[in-house]
């Protein structure tokens, strides 16, 4: 299914979803006790396999945290944390000096899911009120290394007539100070995407401004 969006509608769909993420990203501000900036997401239509190939790349050096989106919109959240970041997260959170050895011990794996849950959380409600969606978000898992084209089924398989066509926002928290960069990704099927469109083709948009 070949998707047909105006540029006027994607820079709409990109604000939306600025609004949400800026909630987000206070409530990372909160957690890391440091200031936080936000870059503009970026908004791509890809196929599956491209994003999996993405995926990979980050799944060899950083940990990954997934949740889920349900209700009347079908996606997933991924938080990518870095060797850096969690360091620090431990330091900030947990008040200790725990290395990260490409393996998560099990306080930090419970802080990661944590804060996914806090910002994910945020990030959803903020968008369910502005699409007037009844969405919220799972609990985060922490996918085995290796097994992170299994848990994205949801997405990738829920509806094949609409693949592999799917929506992508890959956006970073970039902490003031060291410039670390904390990727956040979301996905949506094509079939949530395609209820997106229909209701942002349903505002006034002058109204909307």
């Amino acid at each position: 299914m070949e998707l047909q969006i105006s540029d006027l509608e994607k820079d709409i769909i990109k604000e939306i979803l600025n609004i949400g993420l800026a909630r987000a990203a206070d409530s990372f501000a909160s957690i890391s006790k440091d200031r936080v900036l936000l870059k503009v997401p970026d908004m791509e239509l890809i196929n599956a396999n491209e994003v999996l190939e993405i995926l990979k790349k980050f799944e060899r050096t950083h940990e990954i945290i997934q949740s889920d989106i349900k209700g009347d919109f079908n996606g997933t959240t991924l938080m990518v944390f870095s060797a850096k970041h969690i360091e620090k997260l431990s330091q900030v959170c947990l008040y200790m000096e725990l290395p990260y050895e490409n393996a998560l011990n099990e306080m930090q794996e419970s802080l990661l899911l944590e804060i996914s849950n806090i910002i994910t959380g945020a990030f959803v409600t903020q968008l369910a009120n502005i699409l007037k969606a009844d969405i919220y978000g799972s609990p985060p898992s922490h996918p085995q290394k290796g097994a992170l084209a299994d848990s994205l089924k949801n997405v990738f398989s829920n509806s094949p007539i609409f693949q592999p066509i799917i929506f992508t926002v890959i956006t970073h928290f970039t902490n003031f100070e060291e410039m670390v960069e904390l990727p956040l990704f979301l996905f949506f099927d094509t079939q949530t995407f395609t209820k997106i469109l229909d209701i942002i083709r349903s505002y006034n948009f002058y109204e909307l401004n």
